[in-house]
């Protein structure tokens, strides 16, 4: 099952794709987060041309689990994409991903600005290639 995830910013919406094995996430350019029915178009056509089954929405929460009003924007987002979209849509925890996709970026040897312009879709990656190592088999 191919499966994008998507880190939802008001400005910049991160995004990573699955391989075809369901193994790897692979992060695509970030696309703008002004307009939600342009960016749920663009998502839906994403689908489309990568034949995804299966998004995945980051569902921002604080260090103690608590929703604010970026969890609650997350939420009325993937009702949206699913309503949309006729895919399935799930809501993924995604506190400290962009700390661990900047960490990443930063070991590949990004500057500050190179990185800022990826962290994104770095995230979007973090998230979705955590989904995709809880749902692999543990070896026998």
């Amino acid at each position: 099952m191919r499966a994008a995830a998507i880190d939802l910013g008001k400005v910049r919406v991160g995004v990573a794709v699955s391989d075809e094995l369901g193994l790897l996430a692979h992060p695509r350019p970030f696309l703008s987060g002004s307009d939600t029915g342009r960016l749920i178009d663009q998502l839906v056509a994403l689908a489309g041309e990568e034949n995804i089954e299966l998004f995945l929405v980051g569902l921002p929460r604080t260090l103690k689990g608590a929703e604010g009003p970026p969890a609650r924007r997350a939420r009325r987002f993937a009702e949206k994409l699913a309503e949309r979209s006729q895919l399935r849509v799930e809501l993924v925890d995604e506190r400290l991903s962009t700390r661990q996709a900047g960490l990443r970026l930063r070991e590949q040897g990004l500057d500050a600005r190179a990185a800022r312009l990826r962290i994104d879709s770095a995230s979007a990656a973090v998230l979705l290639q955590a989904w995709l190592d809880a749902r692999r088999p543990l070896p026998e």
